[in-house]
């Protein structure tokens, strides 16, 4: 490992997880797994080109699971001493001693563990200096200021860089594990004087994130793009009850992909807790959306060569042709289900919903008269019944184009009926996430107003 700010090498890491599982196998334990990890990083925070916030974060710590036959007991310490080690393990024991037996619990088998680990490139230091980060915050905040003298206020231009290291191993014998790191640049604007009564005060944001500091966005555009976006909200209406057709602009359209992984998870579908129960080999989408999970993305920001458990993680159709494909597996859920493990321990990895071909202006056109939405507030999401009505603001569109911005309003109608509703996907797709897709078109959905 080249010169870095981690305090222990992975040689060592993997000493401190073989310690755990060999003290945890003297002890009595039939089986154990344990993950020992690092972290650090800062962030940087200026308001009106003056430093606000210097954050510095340094963590790590060792979480040790016992099973004995089928009880389990987890502990986990922030100490790597020896004694500190062994006092976890012993933690563990005892509360699996006192813990009833599930037939379910227990490691991943041995044959679904990953033997080949790829460098996927999820590591890539950025040796910024506070001193670089705060120049680098300024020149955001400053460009955003630069756009419209209608941007009166800010809520800060944020610099964070932040890496981790960890290693998993259990008593198959499984140990690997790889660096990462995470960088991002953000601005949040406020346009309009409280003052003002024509125009009100409104504010947004932006930001970029990626494994890499070369494949950020420029402070300059992240900023730009904040105040942009805060001085189109200038002057918003209310609107009156009506049911329309809904954009979800891309940035918020990955929710829409969380509620259906949350609605496929194990967790969820042994508990029965779910409107997509059973779904498995049914059409839930449009015949037309096409959703992957691929786990081997260089760079990506949900990518990794194996799962929590260690299970190997393959590139899978979730959704194809609107039929779902899969369920989102651990070991534990998958026995519940009388299924095998998806190498999903810990959620999903790169989920991509495909494009229709159509970009944002086109999905404008495509709806002609509807809500585009840009912000959602609220949890009115009913995970059980798919029922959703939140909160929201954005702009109302007339004959394909932007008309004026919204706010005080609530967008209502159940899951199912939305992902059979999509209309057509666009190819606006951001990288912030997991979750990745561009813009997503609904047919039709309550939007309650004034």
């Amino acid at each position: 490992m080249p010169n870095t700010g981690f305090s222990h090498d992975s040689e060592r890491l993997k000493s401190l997880a073989s310690d755990a599982l060999a003290y945890a196998r003297q002890k009595g334990a039939t089986a154990a797994e344990a993950e020992v990890s690092e972290g650090y990083g800062q962030t940087v925070t200026v308001r009106h080109g003056e430093v606000e916030t210097i954050e510095y974060n340094r963590d790590k710590g060792i979480g040790v699971t016992v099973y004995l036959g089928k009880q389990r007991g987890h502990a986990s310490t922030s100490d790597f001493s020896p004694k500190a080690l062994r006092d976890s393990v012993d933690a563990a024991l005892s509360i699996a001693r006192f813990t009833a037996a599930d037939d379910c619990s227990g490691l991943a088998d041995a044959d679904r563990l990953a033997t080949d680990i790829p460098d996927l490139q999820l590591w890539h230091p950025w040796g910024v200096t506070v001193e670089s980060a705060i120049e680098l915050a300024q020149a955001c905040e400053a460009a955003g200021f630069a756009v419209d003298k209608r941007i009166s206020n800010s809520e800060g231009a944020s610099v964070t860089t932040q890496e981790s290291q960890f290693i998993y191993g259990n008593s198959h014998g499984f140990l690997a594990g790889y660096p990462g790191s995470r960088h991002s640049i953000g601005c949040s604007l406020i346009a309009g004087r409280s003052d003002d009564d024509s125009d009100g005060m409104q504010r947004d944001d932006w930001y970029d994130v990626a494994r890499s500091p070369l494949d950020l966005a420029t402070p300059e555009s992240v900023g730009k793009r904040a105040a942009e976006r805060a001085v189109r909200r200038l002057e918003s209406r209310k609107i009156a009850t009506t049911q329309a057709p809904v954009l979800f602009e891309a940035p918020i359209a990955s929710s829409l992909l969380g509620h259906f992984v949350s609605a496929v998870s194990g967790g969820s579908l042994y508990r029965k807790s779910t409107f997509l129960l059973d779904s498995l080999g049914k059409p839930v989408f449009a015949p037309f959306v096409q959703i992957s999970d691929l786990p081997h993305v260089l760079k990506g920001l949900g990518s990794s060569p194996f799962d929590g458990e260690g299970v190997v993680t393959q590139a899978r159709e979730v959704v194809k042709d609107g039929v779902v494909q899969g369920y989102f597996l651990g070991s534990y859920s998958a026995r519940k289900l009388g299924m095998q493990s998806t190498g999903n321990a810990g959620g999903n990895h790169n989920l991509i919903l495909r494009d229709t071909g159509d970009d944002f202006a086109a999905l404008l056109k495509k709806m002609n008269r509807g809500l585009l939405v840009t912000e959602l507030m609220g949890q009115g999401v009913n995970a059980i019944t798919g029922d959703y009505s939140r909160g929201a603001a954005g702009y109302w569109v007339e004959n394909g184009e932007i008309a004026y911005p919204v706010q005080e309003i609530t967008i209502a109608g159940n899951l199912k009926e939305m992902f059979r509703n999509i209309v057509a996907i666009g190819n606006d797709v951001l990288r912030h996430g997991s979750r990745q897709c561009g813009s997503v078109l609904i047919e039709q959905m309550t939007i309650a107003g004034s």
